[in-house]
């Protein structure tokens, strides 16, 4: 009996560490099946489809252990295919995040250009970038593995590239580990675009949350939201987050940076600089007590207060989505880093494996 006891005592536990992970169909794209994956363990449930490895929902404890999905988004398929998805929301973002100035950078001597989509600039890989592609998919322990072949050229990008994500949740945490190969030298900026309410998708603005940053230092932008080079020290600013702080205290403060990005909208340099994963980021809701930390190896990360967001779209449950009801947390290598050579490098040459980890943990207080 004493066996039979400990036998399923160890089958509970590896439940419990492994936990579920559950695949439906959830119809296609050009013709294409796409596919939704379940991943759950004991408080976190986290859908992610196979179009654009879109971050669908996520639901997390409050701090009475009520449950509300706290990411933006549509309620089938449908809606991110009839919109375009056109904030990304929740997406997978390559093969260029973030911007690149006019659409054009140099590599060993020869200009690129990848079509312009945001103004004079190249925005999240272009027309049809990742955000937009059904990715193969295969179940792993934990969750699932997502693999992308981008042909050479395609959006203007040299060589062919191979990129992975995985998806994994354990622990109350969504880890997302990314790796790329590529056949010819080339520029990679990684990332998942998934918009944040921790009161829960639709319920209200963000400008409640508190926020901390580990960094102590912003890429100023100019006019066309492109960095100018400089990495300027967030102190006296309101870009300083070092202590945790209202997002809209300082949010509509008389500073040119926050006008030209009509709030915050830039990337921060962290302090770790990219070396190994470290906490880079927490956001706190007090009404609710759910706490979101972020983790990374990157070496910046883009905190965007949904400016943009303008109520045209109408997400999950019915819930129109209005200007600043969401917050990004991006991590990232620096915006236009290809036409910044002081910035860390993007590039990525054959026989090398780019790699990258993000972690999203969830608690309440």
């Amino acid at each position: 009996m004493k066996s039979v006891f400990f036998f399923l005592m160890l089958l509970a536990m590896t439940a419990q560490s492994y936990g579920k992970v559950s695949k439906q169909p959830a119809g296609t794209v050009d013709g294409k099946p796409v596919d939704l994956y379940t991943l759950q363990d004991d408080k976190i449930t986290v859908r992610i489809l196979t179009y654009g490895g879109i971050v669908m929902s996520l639901e997390a404890p409050d701090r009475n252990g009520k449950p509300a999905d706290i990411v933006l988004g549509f309620d089938s398929l449908d809606g991110y295919v009839k919109t375009g998805n056109k904030p990304y929301m929740g997406a997978i973002i390559g093969r260029y995040a973030n911007r690149i100035a006019g659409g054009t950078f140099k590599l060993n001597g020869q200009t690129y250009h990848v079509p312009k989509n945001d103004g004079d600039n190249a925005l999240h890989g272009g027309l049809i970038g990742f955000n937009k592609k059904v990715w193969t998919a295969k179940e792993i322990n934990d969750g699932v593995e997502l693999t992308y072949v981008s042909p050479n050229g395609e959006e203007g990008f040299p060589g062919t590239l191979t990129t992975t994500v995985r998806y994994t949740l354990s622990g109350n945490e969504l880890r997302i580990e990314y790796s790329a190969t590529t056949d010819a030298d080339t520029v990679l900026n990684l990332t998942n675009h998934s918009y944040f309410n921790l009161k829960g998708q639709g319920n209200g603005d963000i400008l409640g949350h508190e926020m901390k940053i580990n960094a102590k230092r912003y890429t100023p932008v100019n006019a066309n939201l492109i960095p100018t080079g400089e990495l300027a020290p967030v102190a006296g600013t309101p870009f300083d987050f070092l202590k945790s702080t209202v997002i809209g205290s300082r949010i509509d403060s008389d500073n040119e940076q926050l006008k030209l990005a009509h709030g915050y909208d830039q990337n921060w340099v962290l302090d770790g600089g990219g070396k190994k994963v470290e906490l880079a980021a927490e956001a706190y809701e007090p009404t609710t007590g759910r706490v979101l930390e972020v983790l990374t190896d990157q070496p910046g990360i883009q905190f965007y207060t949904g400016n943009f967001l303008d109520g045209t779209v109408t997400g999950k449950g019915g819930k129109v989505y209005n200007r600043r009801y969401a917050f990004c947390l991006e991590t990232q290598h620096y915006p236009d880093s290809p036409n910044q050579p002081k910035f860390p490098t993007t590039e990525l040459k054959p026989g090398e494996t780019f790699r990258s980890t993000t972690i999203y943990r969830f608690s309440a207080r």
